[in-house]
C-alpha cells in the first residue's frame, strides 16, 4: 500500500489557525488525531501523511462546511510554505515565484505534485493530489488553490491579481456556494472537470514583486536543497554523490576530492565504489550540471556566462557545447522556448 509521505508543521499550522478562528477545540482535535501539540513548537517538524489526512477529515466532519478548503486558504502566510515561502518572497517576478513551486513543494509536504504547461499566452498549473480520502481530497485541492491565489496577491501587492480559469474535479457545491469561489478568485470556475488546474495569463507572471533579493534567494535555495536531500528515502552512493556535487555547484565549485571527503572516503575509494555501482563521477557531475542548467535557464534571469561560471565551467563555450550535445539546443535557444 502506498503511504502518504509526510507533511510539514508549516502546512498543519494553516489549518490550526483556521480551526482556532472557527472556535474549535484544538486540544480535542490533536487528541483525536493522535498528534502531539509540542510539534507546533518546531520549525522543521513533520507529521506522517495519514495523520494529516485524518486531521483534515476531522475538521471536515466537525465543521460540516462543504467549502472548508476554500475558506482555510484565507489563513495562508509565507511560513505556510516552509522555506519555499521565503524563496518566493525573494524572487523578482510572480513568474519566478510560480516556477519555484514544483522543485520545492515537497518541503511543504507530499500532499500532491504540481506540473506547469505553457500554451500561447496561458500558463496552466495542474495539481495532482496524492491523498485518497474522498472527503478530504476536494477540500485539500480547494485549500491549495485558494492559498496560491491569496499568497500570489500578497506577493504581488495586488488584490486584483487573479487566475483566468480554475478547473476542479470536485462536483459543484451548489449555485449559492459556487459564488464563494468566484467572489474569491474573480474568474470562471468549472466543477466536475477532468483535472484540478489553475490557468494564468502570461502577462500576470511578469508582475514585479516587492522584495527581490537574488543573493538571499540563492542562500535559501541552497538551504532548501539540503532539506530536500534529507527527505529523500534513497541512501545509495550515487544519490549521495549527486547531492554533494549539487551543494558544491551552488558555490561554483566542482572538486571530486571534496566530494569524497564529504562522504568520508578517499578519492580513489569513491571512484572504486562508483565503478561497482556502474557509474562514474563524471557521469554524475554531467547529470547534476544539466539539471541545474535547465533550472537556471527556465527559472532565473541569470546571464548565460554567469550560469556557466556557477556550474564550474571555465569557458562559456564549453557550457554551450555540452548543453547542445544533450538537448540539441544552445542555452539561448532553450531559454527562448
Amino acid at each position: 500500500m502506498k503511504t502518504l509521505g509526510t507533511a510539514s508543521v508549516a502546512a498543519l499550522r494553516q489549518y490550526i489557525r483556521a480551526a482556532d478562528s472557527a472556535g474549535m477545540d484544538i486540544n480535542r482535535l490533536f487528541d483525536q488525531a493522535e498528534l502531539d501539540q509540542n510539534i507546533l513548537d518546531t520549525d522543521d517538524g513533520r507529521i506522517n501523511g495519514e495523520q494529516f489526512q485524518y486531521f483534515i477529515r476531522l475538521l471536515c466532519e466537525q465543521t460540516g462546511n462543504p467549502i472548508l478548503g476554500l475558506e482555510t486558504g484565507d489563513f495562508v502566510q509565507p511560513g505556510s510554505y516552509s522555506v519555499l515561502g521565503y524563496i518566493t518572497m525573494s524572487c523578482a517576478t510572480l513568474g519566478e515565484a510560480v516556477a519555484r513551486i514544483a522543485p520545492f513543494e515537497k518541503l511543504v509536504g507530499d500532499m500532491g505534485t504540481t506540473s506547469l504547461a505553457m500554451k500561447g499566452d496561458d500558463i496552466k498549473l495542474t495539481w495532482n493530489c496524492n491523498y485518497n480520502d474522498p472527503v478530504v481530497r476536494p477540500q485539500l485541492v480547494d485549500n491549495v488553490f485558494a492559498s496560491w491565489v491569496n499568497y500570489a496577491r500578497w506577493l504581488a501587492d495586488n488584490q486584483e491579481a487573479s487566475p483566468s480559469l480554475v478547473k476542479l474535479r470536485r462536483p459543484s457545491p451548489g449555485p449559492d456556494l459556487e459564488r464563494a469561489y468566484e467572489e474569491r478568485w474573480h474568474c470562471p470556475v468549472q466543477f466536475s472537470s477532468d483535472q484540478d488546474s489553475v490557468t494564468l495569463k502570461k502577462d500576470l507572471l511578469e508582475t514585479r514583486l516587492r522584495q527581490p533579493d537574488p543573493l538571499l534567494r540563492k542562500t535559501l535555495e541552497a538551504h532548501a536543497l539540503s532539506q530536500l536531500a534529507s527527505l529523500e528515502t534513497g541512501d545509495d552512493l550515487p544519490s549521495k554523490v549527486r547531492h554533494s556535487i549539487q551543494q558544491q555547484l551552488m558555490q561554483g565549485i566542482t572538486r571530486q576530492d571534496m566530494v569524497a571527503e564529504d562522504l568520508g572516503m578517499t578519492r580513489r575509494t569513491l571512484q572504486r565504489k562508483l565503478s561497482q555501482e556502474g557509474v562514474s563521477y563524471q557521469q554524475l557531475l554531467d547529470d547534476v550540471r544539466q539539471t541545474m542548467a535547465e533550472d537556471y535557464l527556465r527559472n532565473s534571469e541569470l546571464a548565460i556566462p554567469d550560469i556557466a561560471l556557477r556550474l564550474g565551467y571555465s569557458e562559456t563555450t564549453s557550457f554551450h557545447r555540452k548543453f547542445k550535445a544533450v538537448t540539441g539546443k544552445t542555452p539561448g535557444e532553450f531559454r527562448g522556448g
